[in-house]
């Protein structure tokens, strides 16, 4: 029964000693950057990152570019003299990033049931009248038993979302699958005053699906991961503290 108790209660004090040190390496951060902006990060080349991992899809077979003799025209280029898109590692193209969505949600959930269970002994070879004996005088052998359960859940939730965010990134071409379709990566700070706003884009794209001018939309490009989000001091006052999030987890009720 001891060690029932014990490992809860060591199992919630590691969590505590986690969650201060945690809570004491934020803290002594934000000291040292009192008065201070949030820094930008370097510039770094995202193949050289220990969790970079190359991109592996389904690739068709190769199929040979045919070349058509004596003409001037290269066979997938937009331009008379040269195509200017993004074709090869480290070439850059621009990205549109234009998401509007709009989604509204409503579920409402009610249930309900009943039961009644009624059990007794009339008559049972005579021993119905030894009952007595061994239960008190009250209980009746006609009605031993008497069971009822009333059952009942009701349930409702919404959901409401609009998010609009249209914006430009510069990406860069990491790797060249081989069927033709490239990897791109983008990243973008921006610093006012104490506040930095961060855009983070990368997936799959078509080299047909970029425009002459070299931007693509970011609804062609194939597993996209678009982040946007902020650091500062408006970021941090707007989340919930460690304390509280730590409560938020371990508190069951």
């Amino acid at each position: 029964m001891t060690n029932t108790i014990l490992k809860p209660l060591t199992k919630f004090s590691v969590l505590l000693g986690v969650s201060a040190m945690l809570t004491g390496c934020n803290a002594y951060s934000r000291l040292a950057s009192v008065g201070a902006e949030p820094p930008l990060s370097k510039i770094e080349n995202p193949m050289t990152k220990s969790d970079y991992k190359p991109v592996t899809l389904p690739m068709p077979r190769p199929e040979p570019v045919i070349q058509q003799a004596n003409s001037l025209w290269r066979p997938g280029s937009r331009a008379f003299f040269k195509d200017q898109r993004a074709a090869r590692i480290g070439d850059i193209l621009t990205v549109m990033i234009q998401i509007s969505d709009k989604a509204t949600l409503s579920n409402t959930t009610t249930t309900s049931r009943s039961a009644s269970e009624a059990a007794g002994v009339t008559s049972l070879l005579g021993l119905e009248s030894q009952l007595a004996k061994i239960l008190p005088e009250a209980v009746d052998a006609a009605s031993l038993a008497d069971i009822e359960s009333d059952h009942s859940v009701t349930g409702s939730g919404a959901v409401t979302r609009n998010e609009v965010i249209e914006m430009e990134i510069a990406a860069i071409v990491t790797q060249v699958l081989p069927n033709g379709n490239m990897v791109i990566s983008g990243r973008q700070e921006v610093r006012v005053n104490f506040e930095s706003r961060d855009l983070y884009v990368t997936g799959v794209v078509r080299p047909e699906d970029i425009s002459s001018s070299n931007t693509i939309e970011s609804s062609k490009i194939a597993e996209a991961r678009v982040a946007y989000g902020g650091r500062g001091h408006l970021t941090d006052v707007q989340q919930a503290r460690y304390g509280q999030q730590l409560f938020d987890i371990i508190f069951p009720f």
